[in-house]
């Protein structure tokens, strides 16, 4: 891929310029976008691939695109897990097993020599990584693009160093190795201030920052409630054959309806824990002992339960290539 990258796509990078949520009044609205998003991203895209975490938003974007490539014959793209060391193990294993279950091919994107350093010096998160025994590429990261000073950096995922080493430049190096020209990623507006501001097709093409590729976001128009609507409404009894199809909410995981497990259910064990956002296992917490869709979602912060250093520094990181 060359700078010359918006030219081999045709795409409107201004649909949703100036939108919310609100736009899109109902659930069906919601759906119907994140279909004709979906659809055009698998069509316009000669390698597009989905980032899955594991969470919800990335989970239902991953189902719309299960939904539409079987209904119009589109190849499934694969999915990119971005591996930062520091994941609940439970995330891992759901996504193994969905991925298993969809027939999704799902490659592992890690900072190798990070990994490689953290592990031959049996490091645990919060320990301290010399800027100087990382690779020319780490170390022209850390220098040049963050401008960063200190001879050290906490190996801790959700800060400024962390977060691009570990994310970031691994993100980037398999849109490189795997050619990559389309991110199919789970966004939404409401959930980050800095990511208020997107677009349906977003232009990712500076090549001295990322290799070029454009984000397709097909869920942008979802709040947080109707991510769970869709859920329990769309996903699960699409999914799970003895789930009604009435709507039915549990209001934990030992009220799901007879013969149906909670591993049964494409929804992270870690919702139902009362985790609302999922990040590493170092700095998420859980808001309450209430599943995530049963929680305050009007009157309460999405992200409260994530490290807020990095929460404070998203639109930088964003800039930089983070999702």
């Amino acid at each position: 891929m060359t700078a010359d990258f918006p030219a081999s796509v045709d795409v409107d990078y201004a649909d949703g310029e100036g939108e919310d949520p609100d736009d899109y009044p109902s659930l069906r609205h919601k759906i119907e976008k994140a279909v004709d998003v979906t659809r055009s991203g698998l069509e316009t895209y000669e390698n597009p691939a989905v980032m899955w975490t594991g969470g919800k938003d990335s989970t239902l974007t991953l189902y719309f695109i299960n939904q539409v490539a079987e209904e119009f014959g589109y190849e499934k793209p694969t999915a990119v897990f971005i591996d930062h060391f520091q994941h609940f193990d439970s995330i891992t294993d759901f996504v193994e097993r969905w991925a298993d279950e969809w027939g999704i091919e799902v490659v592992y994107a890690r900072n190798e020599d990070a990994g490689e350093y953290v592990a031959e010096h049996g490091l645990e998160p919060g320990d301290d990584i010399p800027v100087a025994e990382l690779s020319e590429q780490n170390q022209h990261h850390v220098r040049e693009i963050l401008e960063y000073e200190e001879e050290t950096f906490p190996f801790l995922l959700d800060t400024y160093v962390g977060n691009h080493l570990l994310k970031t430049v691994a993100l980037n190096n398999a849109l490189e190795e795997y050619d990559i020209d389309g991110v199919i990623s789970g966004v939404r507006w409401d959930e980050q201030e800095a990511r208020a501001d997107e677009t349906f097709f977003s232009p990712r093409h500076d090549p001295d920052i990322y290799p070029p590729h454009d984000r397709i976001q097909p869920i942008l128009q979802f709040a947080e409630a109707d991510v769970w609507a869709a859920f329990w409404n769309h996903v699960v009894p699409d999914t799970v054959e003895a789930f009604p199809d009435d709507g039915y909410v549990p209001q934990a995981d030992d009220d799901l309806p007879e013969g149906v497990s909670s591993e049964d259910v494409p929804i992270s064990p870690k919702y139902f824990a009362g985790f609302r956002s999922l990040g590493s296992e170092v700095s998420t917490e859980k808001t309450t002992e209430e599943p995530a869709w049963l929680q305050n979602l009007e009157g309460t912060t999405e992200r409260a339960g994530r490290a807020q250093d990095k929460e404070d520094l998203m639109e930088r990181l964003r800039d930089l290539g983070y999702m």
